[in-house]
């Protein structure tokens, strides 16, 4: 059995539902456990007892108490032939900390209501002790990192926190954003949608933007530039995030008048361009990770078909050289 632990959140799971997040640290714990453990208030934030729906935040305290060893658990859930076959077929590099998967939209990276078939599930397919090292939205493609195991789950997540790793995303927009390149910050705090695009999203959960000082709200900031434009149908933008909030590009996108293509929260009246698959088209395209005394590891991930199709249709030769993202202060 351990003793009590005090656990800091790390920026890379500021955002996550405290469940979700205490099962990624001890995968061994059922989750029928985990919620007897929130209910006696044996699991607390900040000293306070917690439901496990709580949206945790970086820098909070998780008070976890005594658990037993995970030899004394019982074996994990057996992943079927398929889906370890999957799982093995999105690897695109391995090295002995982590192993990278070019990550298909339409797959949830981490279980929750209704979704029993996740990423995260398919861990154990992989190699015991494997676990997340950041996420993507359901419908985002892309570079994806799994840590082999603990320790290299924290170096990999510091990479992530200190903003040393550079992640690059391309995307599709509807329109074609103004200005064309250029930087989109403020504060973000989740909201619901309202009724202006008729009552079928009424109460649809999203992020908006918001005052400094607005409860909940966080600073987010994104670098981008518009690489090539159909017209003004769409156009073909590159992305880099340099925080990482919940839905940060698409609502950015938005914010510039041209949200991506086929978003299903973040809307515009503008008619969406003809022949493109009614998919989300943002794509998690490359990862580059420092590597102290080696170097730099760089990581890229093909596009999906979805993606080629429209580059074709579209006229988008995707073997453009692009030059690095700057910000005002360069």
């Amino acid at each position: 059995m351990s003793a009590v632990q005090i656990l800091t959140v790390e920026e890379t799971d500021d955002g996550a539902r405290l469940d979700r997040w205490f099962k990624r640290q001890f995968p061994h714990i059922a989750h029928g456990r985990v919620e007897k453990l929130l209910r006696k208030g044996e699991i607390r934030v900040d000293g306070k007892r917690a439901k496990g729906n709580l949206r945790i935040e970086a820098g909070q305290a998780i008070r976890v108490p005594p658990l037993p060893d995970p030899t004394d658990e019982k074996p994990p859930r057996r992943v079927s032939d398929a889906d370890a076959a999957f799982i093995k077929d999105l690897v695109i590099y391995e090295d002995a900390q982590m192993f990278a998967l070019n990550k298909p939209a339409g797959i949830a990276v981490q279980g929750g209501t209704k979704t029993t078939r996740h990423i995260d599930g398919m861990l154990p397919a992989l190699g015991e002790g494997c676990r997340l090292v950041h996420r993507l939205d359901r419908d985002t493609s892309g570079v994806l990192l799994i840590a082999k195991n603990v320790k290299a789950a924290a170096s990999l997540g510091k990479s992530f926190q200190n903003r040393s790793t550079e992640k690059i995303y391309w995307g599709i927009t509807n329109g074609v954003p103004h200005p064309k390149e250029g930087e989109v910050k403020g504060y973000v705090a989740k909201g619901l949608t309202d009724d202006a695009f008729g009552k079928k999203n009424e109460g649809m959960e999203i992020m908006k933007a918001v005052r400094h000082g607005t409860p909940g709200s966080k600073y987010a900031k994104t670098l981008f530039r518009v690489i090539n434009t159909a017209g003004q149908r769409a156009a073909w933008v590159v992305m880099q995030p340099l925080t990482g909030r919940t839905h940060q590009l698409r609502l950015h996108m938005q914010l510039t008048g041209a949200p991506l293509c086929f978003d299903p929260k973040y809307l515009t009246d503008r008619e969406a361009p003809g022949g493109l698959e009614p998919q989300l088209h943002l794509h998690a395209r490359s990862l580059a990770l420092p590597r102290p005394g080696n170097k730099e590891l760089y990581l890229e991930a093909p596009l999906p078909a979805h993606m080629e199709t429209a580059f074709k249709k579209l006229g988008f030769d995707k073997n453009t050289k692009i030059a690095p993202l700057r910000t005002e202060d360069d």
